[in-house]
């Protein structure tokens, strides 16, 4: 049986497997899928055409843009038994841009953001900014959201 926390707004078509957790105040999008025994945090706002694949662990206040994808293979065939689910780690307030896709075994830092088509192939530092294909670093962001200034004080919250 899923647990469904309170306030959780699910959208339609969408799949929630056995043992799946899904926190309180978060919003599935339409035709997502949430395998078993996959854990969302709370305030977890998944968009439309996202698949989260046994492994993949998604803390708190994240935010997974549309049509982004998760692995949970490196080597997938389908004629073999041999399939090793290795996990992937999305930490608290990270957000994932649409059509992104995270390959299986790294972690998204904190307040992490990956831009819109990255591909993520190794893991991203708290508070980075990473774009492309592999993604790279190209400047690190507040919690907010909004890049930091060269001092690492943020221009808009003025958080340090």
């Amino acid at each position: 049986m899923a647990f469904i926390g309170e306030n959780t707004r699910i959208w339609h078509q969408v799949q929630v497997l056995a043992n799946a957790s899904i926190g309180k105040d978060c919003n599935i999008g339409k035709c997502v899928y949430i395998d078993e025994g996959v854990r969302v945090g709370d305030r977890v706002k998944i968009q439309n055409g996202v698949s989260i694949y046994r492994g993949v662990s998604v803390e708190s206040d994240c935010f997974i843009g549309p049509n982004a994808t998760f692995t949970n293979d490196i080597y997938p065939r389908s004629f073999t038994d041999g399939f090793k689910i290795i996990p992937t780690k999305i930490k608290k307030g990270a957000s994932i841009g649409a059509n992104a896709t995270i390959i299986c075994g790294n972690t998204i830092g904190k307040y992490a953001m990956v831009g819109a088509g990255a591909v993520v192939t190794t893991d991203i530092p708290a508070y980075a900014l990473v774009v492309g294909n592999p993604a790279k670093i190209i400047k690190y962001v507040c919690k907010c959201g909004q890049p930091r200034s060269e001092s690492g004080i943020c221009n808009i919250c003025g958080e340090n």
